[in-house]
C-alpha cells in the first residue's frame, strides 16, 4: 500500500512546488536585469558578409554579416528585419539561410534593434531527453519510471525550494543538508521500497554527504575559500548586493549536490549486498557480514571514487589545459582558487564515498540483528503461550 501511495504523493508534491514556489518567492528575485526581449527568428538570406576563416577553430569564421531575418514570436512577430551579426572569439554564430536562432530585441532612442544572440539548441535537448526517457522506461520498466520521477523530484527541490531559500538569506548549510536528506529519503523509498536495505542506504548516504559537505566547509574556512572563488562566483557577488544571498556557504552546497549521486549509489550498493548475503546465508554472523561488505565495498570505492574525480577533472579540463599551455610552475597553479576548489571537491566527495561504505555496512548489520532479535522474541513468546 505504501509503495503504491508514495509515487502519487511525490507527483502531488512536484506539482505543488511548481505551483506555489513562484507565488511565494518572486520577492526574492528583485528586478529584472536583462531589459531586452529574447525571441526566436529564422534567417531568410545573407545580404552581405565580410568573413575570414578562423585561424584556430576549423569551420569557424571571423568578421561580420548582414542578415535578413523573420522574427517568429515576441512583440515583433512576423516582422522581417535586417540584422548586423559580428563573429568573434566570444560570439561566433554563423548566419545562413534557414538557420533558426535566438535574437534579442531592445529599444534604443525609440528604435528597436535586433541582434543575433545564439543558435537555437533547445529542440535538440528535448529530442535527446526524450530518447533518454524512452530508454530508461523500456529497460527499467516500473523501476525506470520511478527513477525518472525521483530525478524530477530532485530537480524540483533544488529549483523551487533550495535556490529561492538561499536567495532569501537563509543559511545555505542546514538547508542543503536538510533538502539533500529529503531527496535521499524520497529517491531511495521510490526505487528501493519500504525495506530494511533501503533504510540502511538512506542513513549511510546522509552520513556520507554530510561528511563530504562538512570537510568542504572546514577546508573553505582553513584555505580562505568561498563561493566567490567558484566559477560564476563573481557574478553572484553582484547579484548578492541586491539580495540576502550568503555566498560563503555556496561551496558547501556545491560539493554536497555534486557528491550526492555517487554517495547514494555506493550506499545502496552496500546495503543491497549485505541484504543479499544475509538472505543467502542467514546464519552468517555480523563480523563475517561486515568483512564481506568491506570486500565488496573496496571494488565499489575504487570505481566510484575514480568516477567522481574524473567528473570534477572534466569540468576543470580547460583550466588544466591552460596551465599546461602556459607552462605554469607548480607553486603558481596549485594555489589558484579555482584549482584548489576542484581538488577539494574531488577529495571531499571521495572521502564521503569511502566513509559511506563501512557506515552503511554497519547500519545494515545493526538492522538485521535487530530484526533477528524481534523474530526470536516472537518465537519465544509463541512457545511460552502454547
Amino acid at each position: 500500500m505504501k509503495e503504491k501511495l508514495l509515487p502519487i504523493l511525490v507527483v502531488i508534491s512536484i506539482v505543488l512546488m511548481a505551483w506555489l514556489s513562484p507565488k511565494y518567492t518572486m520577492g526574492f528575485k528583485g528586478g529584472k536585469i536583462f531589459r531586452q526581449e529574447f525571441v526566436t527568428g529564422r534567417v531568410i538570406k545573407v545580404l552581405n558578409e565580410n568573413l575570414m576563416k578562423d585561424p584556430v577553430m576549423e569551420g569557424k569564421f571571423r568578421g561580420n554579416q548582414t542578415l535578413e531575418v523573420e522574427l517568429l514570436d515576441g512583440s515583433m512577430k512576423g516582422k522581417i528585419v535586417s540584422v548586423y551579426n559580428s563573429l568573434s572569439n566570444l560570439h561566433n554564430t554563423y548566419g545562413k539561410p534557414g538557420l533558426k536562432a535566438i535574437f534579442t530585441v531592445r529599444e534604443n532612442n525609440g528604435k528597436k534593434i535586433v541582434w543575433l544572440y545564439n543558435e537555437k539548441r533547445d529542440t535538440y535537448i528535448y529530442i535527446l531527453s526524450s530518447i533518454f526517457l524512452l530508454i530508461v522506461c523500456i529497460l527499467g520498466k516500473l523501476k525506470g519510471i520511478k527513477s525518472i520521477l525521483s530525478l524530477i523530484f530532485t530537480g524540483a527541490v533544488i529549483i523551487y525550494i533550495m535556490i529561492p531559500l538561499m536567495f532569501s538569506g537563509v543559511n545555505p548549510i542546514p538547508i542543503a543538508i536538510g533538502l539533500a536528506s529529503i531527496i535521499t529519503l524520497v529517491s531511495f523509498l521510490l526505487i528501493g521500497g519500504f525495506e530494511r536495505k533501503t533504510y540502511s542506504a538512506i542513513i549511510g548516504a546522509i552520513f556520507g554527504i554530510t561528511l563530504a559537505g562538512t570537510i568542504s566547509y572546514l577546508s573553505g574556512i582553513i584555505m580562505n575559500l568561498s563561493g566567490i572563488n567558484m566559477e560564476g562566483g563573481e557574478q553572484l557577488l553582484y547579484i548578492a548586493k541586491n539580495h540576502s544571498l550568503q555566498v560563503q556557504g555556496l561551496l558547501f552546497v556545491a560539493i554536497l549536490i555534486g557528491s550526492l549521486g555517487a554517495v547514494m549509489d555506493v550506499a545502496m550498493s552496500i546495503a543491497s549486498s549485505v541484504n543479499e548475503l544475509h538472505q543467502t546465508n542467514p546464519t552468517m554472523g555480523g563480523k563475517k557480514l561486515f568483512i564481506s561488505a568491506m570486500n565488496i565495498g573496496k571494488d565499489i570505492m575504487g570505481t566510484m571514487v575514480n568516477t567522481l574525480i574524473l567528473a570534477f577533472a572534466g569540468g576543470a579540463l580547460p583550466t588544466m589545459m591552460m596551465i599546461w599551455g602556459y607552462n605554469m610552475e607548480y607553486s603558481q597553479f596549485i594555489n589558484i582558487p579555482t584549482i584548489v576548489i576542484e581538488i577539494v571537491n574531488a577529495l571531499a566527495g571521495s572521502i564521503g564515498i569511502i566513509a559511506a561504505v563501512p557506515f552503511t555496512g554497519a547500519i545494515s548489520i545493526l538492522l538485521i540483528n535487530r530484526e533477528k532479535g524481534r523474530k526470536f522474541e516472537n518465537e519465544k513468546g509463541k512457545i511460552f503461550t502454547k
